[in-house]
């Protein structure tokens, strides 16, 4: 005789409904008819950084603003009685501000008509990754800019500067500083030039297995250094860690350009703060590599966190942008070069918003030959 079948408890809020969801990395809601919160997983309180209590008191109009197109996906869901996508819309919550870039999938429960899944997809790796490839081609056009700056304007300006010199001499007073403010700025004029130079050397670089713990450790005396009083500088390192093929000082210079913008961010800020390096094995992420079939991997995660008061939203996208900044004298070259070294040692990097700050975050390959962290034996701490 069969045993008897064990009756499924209806609605959304089935105890195995909920082990479902909450195993799911995506936020998902349940909305009921009257667009009630009825059930939320642990991801979606994630991402409203919202208890599920707190979700459950609340409709969808209170976690998005009522022009949003997530409302049309609902109403379009339950009227197809089908799946509904939607692609690359901003969503943005009136308690939390800003807006951030979600695929959007609202489906009806064929068992329970009445209720409404939402699923909300973060951006993949493949948008970040598309994004570092704009940066690439952005990074690009500035090398040819620079390369036509050089010798078009560096050549002048030291006839300007020079004119003004053989002047100087033969002036009253008041002239004279004019003609020093003539050196003065072709002398700035000439260091912008030779800041945006850097952009056109494609020369392969000079490559060797580095110990990126000994590269963050030299960033960090450096920036500690620098940075005086009220920025503390941690560290949090995977010691399981082989090297990454790669030139050391540039290396040097990519993570001293994101320390130093954490510091100067956070004494900005007025308050006191922290600065925190980490590194991580990452499996699973593959890049193809531009004009070849090669897929390489990108295990190699280290980032910069600060407690400043983070990149606005709006620049998230843009912030490797060349005469992309946040500072209000900068001059936007400082994160394009950092882009530049990164994409030349074959990996990708971004920006990260947090609760509390930015995190850059770059992912580096493989050195070819070495085990994965867990196959590794050797210590790299420095």
């Amino acid at each position: 005789m069969n045993a008897p079948v064990k009756e499924r408890t209806p609605g959304p809020e089935g105890p195995l409904a909920k082990a479902v969801v909450d195993a799911l990395p995506n936020p998902l809601i349940v909305l009921d008819e009257q667009e009630h919160i009825c059930l939320a997983n642990v991801a979606a309180e994630d991402y409203f950084q919202a208890s599920s209590n707190v979700l459950l008191r609340q409709r969808l109009g209170d976690l998005v603003p009522f022009s949003s197109p997530v409302f049309g996906s609902v109403a379009q869901a339950r009227a197809s009685a089908g799946v509904v996508n939607e692609y690359s819309i901003a969503v943005g919550t009136p308690r939390l501000g800003g807006e951030r870039l979600v695929d959007i999938q609202a489906t009806v429960m064929h068992d329970e008509p009445r209720f409404v899944i939402v699923m909300l997809l973060e951006r993949s790796m493949a948008h970040k990754i598309d994004r570092q490839l704009t940066s690439r081609g952005a990074a690009r056009s500035v090398s040819g800019m620079a390369t036509m700056l050089a010798h078009e304007i560096k050549n002048p300006l030291a006839g300007i500067r020079g004119a003004a010199q053989l002047l100087e001499p033969a002036l009253n007073s008041d002239d004279r500083a004019l003609a020093r403010l003539i050196c003065e700025e072709t002398d700035r004029i000439r260091d912008l030039v030779d800041q945006m130079e850097v952009f056109s050397d494609e020369r392969p670089l000079d490559k060797s297995p580095v110990n990126i713990h000994a590269v963050l450790e030299r960033v960090k005396r450096l920036v500690t250094a620098g940075i005086g009083q009220g920025v503390s500088v941690r560290e949090d390192y995977d010691p399981s860690l082989p090297p990454v093929l790669g030139n050391k000082d540039q290396l040097v210079q990519v993570f001293l350009n994101l320390a130093k913008n954490a510091a100067e961010a956070i004494r900005n800020n007025g308050e006191a703060g922290e600065i925190l390096l980490t590194t991580a094995f990452r499996p699973g992420i593959r890049l193809t590599v531009p004009g070849t079939s090669e897929r390489i991997t990108l295990p190699f995660e280290v980032c910069v966190h600060d407690t400043g008061p983070g990149v606005p939203e709006e620049l998230r996208p843009n912030i490797f942008d060349p005469f992309v900044t946040t500072k209000p004298g900068g001059k936007g070259l400082g994160l394009a070069l950092v882009a530049k070294i990164v994409r030349d040692h074959g990996g990708i990097i971004e920006c990260v918003g947090r609760e509390r700050g930015t995190t850059f975050r770059v992912l580096l390959p493989m050195l070819r030959g070495t085990a994965a962290p867990h196959d590794f034996d050797g210590d790299t701490t420095p």
